[in-house]
């Protein structure tokens, strides 16, 4: 992608602030994205820190059959936490509050998103709904046992203390809403001269698919945690059973957000993955259009699917087909996604650097979570599979595996041009296999022992699953030393590490890569005009290596 030349600011000109304050006000009062960008990555790797001891502390209670280091109650507690922290503070959040905030406009050539107090509210409210949740563990009657989904009977007959869980994800709720009205209006307005939609960078066409779905499905979830509230709190009978009410509407409600909130989580980090691949195999990417239309087709599609979590509650024989074939169809753009990463990689002058092997690990992983995603889209199958732990894996290889190494992935590929600083690649190679052989080794006999019959959610389990829960624990310990080696890593080039101010250290073409690093207060001193397509690499025939078209 070719542009006009952008004047360089220096470091201390980036530090500066726009005139609120020095020092931490500087930082929770600005309204420069790219600072809210950070604000959300430090508090979310903060709340992801918790909720990865949470995820220890149930492992280490499963890796024998009876009590372990914890009763029951305090299980429970423990496993709705984990979840409630892990998807609405980390995975939802993670590429398009973080790196989209950071990233987005300078992708569109912008100064700033369209509404940058809404922006910094957004960050405000996240931040609120993420204390909301944490100080629930310290309050009377202690934190809510409902799993994070928040089921009825169980969300309203509880006597644990389950307003504050629930009015976080209703707070965390609008700020995800802000977030999405602010890229919506910001890709359609702020872009600028020559962008045109198919000049676009295809993360910020995962990014806009995204923000339509969060601004689209988000309400219908705030409005059901709401009426559970009010449920609780003055007896309707909308939900209850005991009260008149219908359990099953809730969990229709409940999955019509739900699901396409899956696709909130996966479709950012198929962003990514599409402007990693082509980097580093410095090839054009495969199929530019398909790739970012089958983004809208996941956000419509995925809207479509959500009773295929409630093939068991009794639903009608042709609801059930009708949404079985619906799941089966969704994967068909998600298919297209990967063939077309694949075949850019073929042929490509490959560099395997670390954000290349986190994309690869991201194809990997998520390939197989899809492909048992299918297997529960049939239904005979899954009628055996439901609310086992063949779920619970199919579930993290989706979402950490997917959308958390994709956010492993954006860390290591952006990390020099937001921070100015060299991270060791030996060592964030050694944190990836780490990572990648205590993920499958955790997850992986969930899909064995859930075949078998392992129910999911469950304190304690037979003898016969000793063996799946022990490798799975010391899977665990495995993750979270590689977990250990990358964060540390990242924290060692913050302090000590090296500083650089080159622009383009992977040779990238989208817009990111023709700015100042670290980026400068507003981005360009000289709105860029765009001339080429977003990922510009021809074949080198004389030497057979694929280089950059020179600008």
């Amino acid at each position: 992608m070719t542009s006009k030349s952008v004047s360089s600011n220096n470091y201390e000109s980036y530090l500066e602030y726009n005139g609120k304050g020095r020092g931490l006000k500087s930082w929770i009062f600005s309204t420069d994205h790219k600072r809210i960008g950070l604000l959300y990555l430090i508090t979310m790797l903060i709340f992801f820190a918790v909720g990865v001891t949470f995820g220890f502390l149930m492992r280490l209670e499963l890796i024998a059959p009876g009590k372990t280091i914890m009763d029951p109650q305090t299980y429970n507690a423990i496993f709705t936490l984990h979840g409630i922290i892990m998807i609405f503070l980390f995975i939802i959040p993670g590429l398009p509050a973080v790196f989209g905030n950071f990233f987005l406009p300078i992708l569109v050539g912008a100064k700033d998103v369209s509404f940058p107090r809404l922006n910094l509210l957004s960050w405000w409210l996240f931040l609120i709904g993420g204390l909301l949740a944490i100080i629930s563990v310290f309050l009377p009657g202690g934190p809510a046992d409902t799993g994070w989904t928040f089921y009825i009977p169980y969300s309203v007959r509880t006597s644990t203390n389950v307003f504050p869980a629930l009015l976080a994800a209703f707070v965390l709720g609008f700020s995800s809403i802000l977030t999405g009205l602010n890229f919506v209006t910001t890709i359609h307005r702020l872009r600028v001269p020559g962008m045109t939609w198919f000049k676009m960078p295809l993360f910020v066409w995962s990014l806009y698919s995204t923000a339509w779905i969060q601004v689209l499905a988000t309400p219908i979830v705030g409005i059901t945690l709401l009426l559970v509230i009010l449920e609780r709190a003055f007896g309707f009978g909308i939900f209850d059973p005991a009260l008149g009410g219908d359990p099953v509407l809730y969990q229709h409600l409940f999955w019509i957000y739900s699901h396409p909130a899956v696709y909130i989580m996966i479709i950012p980090a198929m962003g990514v993955i599409s402007e990693i691949i082509p980097v580093f195999a410095q090839r054009t990417i495969f199929g530019y259009k398909f790739i970012a239309f089958s983004s809208i087709a996941i956000a419509l599609f995925g809207s479509l699917v959500w009773a295929h979590h409630m093939f068991t509650v009794g639903m009608s024989g042709t609801a059930m087909f009708v949404f079985s074939l619906l799941t089966f169809l969704v994967a068909i753009p998600s298919a297209i996604k990967v063939f077309n990463w694949v075949s850019t990689l073929y042929k490509g002058s490959i560099a395997t650097d670390p954000p290349l092997l986190y994309a690869l690990g991201f194809i990997f992983l998520f390939s197989i979570g899809g492909f048992t995603g299918l297997i529960q889209g049939a239904l005979s199958v899954n009628m055996h599979i439901h609310d086992t732990s063949f779920i619970v894996a199919h579930f993290h290889y989706v979402m950490f595996g997917g959308t958390g190494f994709g956010i492993f992935a954006a860390l290591h590929f952006w990390f020099p041009k937001m921070f100015g600083k060299k991270y060791n690649l030996q060592k964030a190679k050694y944190g990836f296999w780490t990572l990648f052989i205590g993920f499958n080794l955790l997850y992986f006999p969930l899909f064995v022992m859930g075949w078998l019959g392992m129910p999911r959610r469950y304190y304690d389990y037979l003898p016969e699953y000793h063996i799946y829960h022990l490798v799975s624990t010391i899977g665990s310990w495995i993750l979270i030393l590689g977990l250990i080696i990358m964060f540390g890593n990242f924290i060692y080039a913050l302090l000590k590490g090296e500083k650089t101010s080159e622009v383009n250290p992977w040779g990238g073409e989208t817009l990111e890569w023709h700015v100042p690093t670290p980026p400068p207060l507003e981005n360009f001193d000289e709105i860029p005009t765009i001339e080429t397509d977003p990922y510009q690499y021809v074949q080198n025939n004389s030497d057979n290596v694929l280089v950059k078209e020179a600008n």
